[in-house]
């Protein structure tokens, strides 16, 4: 009866106090977003467009010679993400010396769009952590 409800507020206290305490990271982090939203979101168009010229490219250097692999810029697509990302699934690649130099640059290109992001937030993370401690 009356004694499993006390446990029960006992073993939600903890949790509870936890949460005060994540809830200054989490202040911290909405901060940080706030202070780099637009060139997030400009980095977001950028690396849409990115992904389109890349498919579209691939398939360009690609689709002559591997018609039934690249068939269209959305099969493009899939190889453009994977490569975008440097995940390389590696079940779809170029074959063509073209294809191969342009998988080179857009690697290239892609560690950008891993590592300016999380610079930029990295940045912003730093500032609001600088603000909280001078206020």
């Amino acid at each position: 009866g009356n004694s499993d409800s006390l446990d029960l507020r006992q073993a939600r206290l903890p949790s509870t106090l936890q949460m005060v305490r994540y809830s200054n990271a989490i202040q911290r982090l909405h901060r940080a977003f706030a202070l780099v939203k637009e060139e997030l979101a400009l980095f977001l168009v950028i690396t849409a467009m990115l992904l389109y010229l890349s498919a579209a490219g691939i398939y360009f250097f690609e689709n002559p010679l591997q018609p039934e692999v690249f068939s269209s810029v959305f099969d493009g697509l899939w190889w453009a993400i994977a490569t975008l990302t440097t995940v390389g699934y590696g079940d779809v690649y170029p074959v063509t010396a073209g294809g191969k130099i342009f998988t080179f640059i857009v690697l290239m290109l892609g560690l950008g769009v891993v590592a300016v992001p999380t610079g930029l937030l990295a940045s912003a993370l730093s500032e609001a952590k600088k603000s909280e401690t001078t206020e």
